[in-house]
């Protein structure tokens, strides 16, 4: 499958077989680099990673997957680059474009990485944005084929503030691979809409559902229950609301139990807050496979740098 010069700004752009496609690729990337075999895919290429938001997994990751396949990554902090305050997004991504042969962005606004993407005329990688965060959903589903098996068929809950990035991408991957995929949040956290009704559709192509809940028996029969921060970075002013209105969708042993299964796994893409979304007890126990995910955003981003880049 060819996959070079794309974008990877969201997984609404990737079909289920490009998705599958990166995930065998990012298995087989893992499986050789387990046996002390790096690659040299991307000799000679250099790349930017712009960071407007601190980052450990996504900015160790990019690093040490450019490197093991021959690149120079070049780390871009805030306030390294111009990028929409002294010049524009557009004239950034044009400089940047010329001078790089790949891009990450990892902020704020989605928009600007789209504007990257459409003026840098190189591959642009989202590395999270205020409404995606797509790198994290491979290593999500990558952990979960690994763990289980398979994908088709399994049962997901995402417990938690169900309309910021993790949970848009959870549904909108999830729905494409066909998992059955619910969101357990109050009613005034669930996700827009429009992208709910567009994951229904993606959902009925790939024969899974979507289910928007208050109601936590609604775990019963979930193979992996994932939970994210009540408070994603920039709404730290809104913790004391958010606290009060998402105790009772905390994933603890209780609501483990309710799953009804021995089999239920944990994940989270961390960095955790333990005591709020998640106890310290499951956050710590066996069925918790949180650094598996962690380890596997590294083998998954190397993937979609191979593919979009490599020789």
């Amino acid at each position: 499958m060819n996959l070079k010069g794309r974008n990877f700004i969201t997984l609404k752009d990737f079909t289920p077989e490009e998705i599958g496609y990166l995930l065998d690729l990012s298995a087989d990337l893992k499986a050789k680099k387990k046996k002390g075999i790096t690659g040299n895919s991307l000799n000679g290429k250099n790349i930017a990673l712009i960071f407007e938001k601190p980052s450990t997994r996504t900015r160790c990751s990019f690093v040490v997957a450019a490197v093991d396949e021959g690149a120079h990554p070049e780390y871009l902090g805030k306030d390294d680059i111009q990028l929409g305050h002294k010049e524009s997004v557009e004239d950034t991504a044009r400089v940047l474009g010329r001078v790089f042969d790949g891009i990450e962005f990892r902020g704020f606004k989605h928009k600007t990485v789209e504007d990257l993407a459409k003026y840098a005329g190189v591959p642009v990688w989202n590395g999270l944005t205020d409404e995606y965060h797509p790198t994290q959903i491979l290593a999500d589903l990558l952990t979960m084929k690994e763990h289980f098996g398979y994908l088709k068929g399994l049962r997901f809950v995402y417990a938690g503030d169900g309309r910021n990035n993790m949970a848009n991408s959870l549904m909108i991957g999830m729905s494409k691979m066909g998992v059955h995929f619910t969101i357990l949040a109050p009613e005034c956290l669930w996700p827009n809409k429009e992208l709910v009704d567009l994951c229904k559709d993606y959902a009925k192509e790939s024969g899974s559902t979507i289910t928007l809940t208050e109601d936590v028996e609604a775990v019963k029969d979930a193979d992996t229950i994932y939970t994210d921060v009540w408070c994603s970075m920039g709404e730290e002013d809104k913790a004391a609301e958010r606290i009060a209105l998402l105790k009772p969708y905390q994933v603890n042993k209780e609501l483990m139990e309710k799953t009804g299964k021995d089999t239920t796994i944990f994940m989270h893409c961390l960095p955790a807050v333990k005591g709020n979304e998640v106890t310290e007890d499951v956050f710590e126990s066996a069925v918790s496979v949180v650094f598996d995910e962690a380890e596997n955003r590294m083998h998954t981003i190397k993937a979609v740098m191979v593919a979009t880049l490599g020789e």
